[in-house]
Formats: C-alpha cells, sequence, structure tokens
C-alpha cells in the first residue's frame, strides 16, 4: 500500500492532511523560517537554500521571501534566480531550466483540486511543471498544473500559463498566449 507522500508523487489522489503529510511540510517551515527569517544572508544562507531545495543546483538562488510545500520537488538549474514573493508549490516535480530567472510574486502550482465539492473534500492530485533554460517569468505570473514552457521563453508580467508554450516564444495573458515568436 502506498503512502500518501508515494500517491502524491505518483500523479495520483491523495490526502493533503494526514498527520504525515503535515509532519513533512512542518519540517520544510522550519527550514523555510531560517531562510525567511533567521538566516538571511548570513554566512549559512546558501546553506538553508541546499538544505531546502536539495536536488537543485547548488547555486540557485532564492531571494527570501520564499515559500514551497516541500522543496525537493524543486528541481533548478545551474544559476536560477527566484526573486522576492515567490510561491512553489511542488507536491509534483517543478523542474527549472538553468539560467531562468523568476520574477518577484511568481507562482507555480502542482496541485489540482477536484471540481466537484464532494470529491474535493477527499482528495487532490498533482502534475509536473516545467520551465526551460533561460527564460524570464515575469513579476505575478502564475503557471497551473501541468504546463510545459519551452527553452529562452518570456511570460509578461501577471500572464497566466493554463497551457504548454513553445520554445523561443513571448507569451501574455490571461490566459496567456503566444503573442511573438523570439528570434535567438
Amino acid at each position: 500500500m502506498k503512502s500518501e507522500k508515494e500517491k502524491m508523487l505518483a500523479g495520483e489522489p491523495y490526502k493533503a492532511h494526514t498527520e504525515e503529510m503535515i509532519a513533512i511540510r512542518t519540517k520544510v517551515k522550519r527550514i523555510l523560517h531560517k531562510l525567511n527569517v533567521t538566516e538571511y544572508y548570513t554566512e549559512n544562507f546558501q546553506h538553508v537554500i541546499n538544505e531546502l531545495c536539495p536536488n537543485s543546483a547548488e547555486n540557485i538562488h532564492l531571494e527570501p521571501p520564499f515559500y514551497c510545500d516541500y522543496g525537493e520537488n524543486i528541481y533548478a538549474g545551474d544559476k536560477v534566480f527566484i526573486n522576492f514573493g515567490a510561491v512553489i508549490l511542488d507536491g509534483a516535480k517543478v523542474t527549472i531550466g538553468s539560467k531562468t530567472l523568476i520574477a518577484p510574486g511568481v507562482h507555480i502550482y502542482t496541485a489540482q483540486h477536484p471540481v466537484e465539492v464532494a470529491e474535493r473534500r477527499l482528495w487532490e492530485n498533482c502534475l509536473p511543471v516545467t520551465i526551460g533554460e533561460e527564460c524570464w517569468i515575469g513579476g505575478h505570473a502564475t503557471i497551473c498544473p501541468g504546463v510545459t514552457i519551452g527553452d529562452r521563453v518570456v511570460i509578461g508580467a501577471g500572464s497566466v500559463v493554463t497551457k504548454d508554450i513553445p520554445s523561443d516564444s513571448l507569451a501574455v495573458g490571461n490566459p496567456a498566449r503566444v503573442v511573438k515568436k523570439l528570434n535567438q
């Protein structure tokens, strides 16, 4: 029988509010407190980032305050910069390609909830999000569950990305749509 965490990582319906899941998130919240409050730009700062996101490159930069559910499901490449106020709900894998810049207030969601209230009371599930290399995600953009963004993409500020965006594109709006192909 699978644990709720195993179900979550497999993209299956799971219960987010069990003792097991709350204990995991509570541990993460303690690390986030160190990142956002007690260790901000001390000599221990990068160590705290790497403790929170052990599957990311060692030189990932998280500008506090930063919020996530698990941290271990964030796979950020070399020289990724995430500006302040970002929220990553990483119940599923969130991949962020090297040299990608994420502006203030960006939200990345993997969690989905059923539309029907009776089902929503019982479970949720998560879908992975992938962001390519050398992207720029504009301020307060929202990336929805299951989305893949290609390489060298610019997402305009305030956009809501509900569908995949191909490489070398500028996408804006709600829902985000490609308005220009970029020359590389």
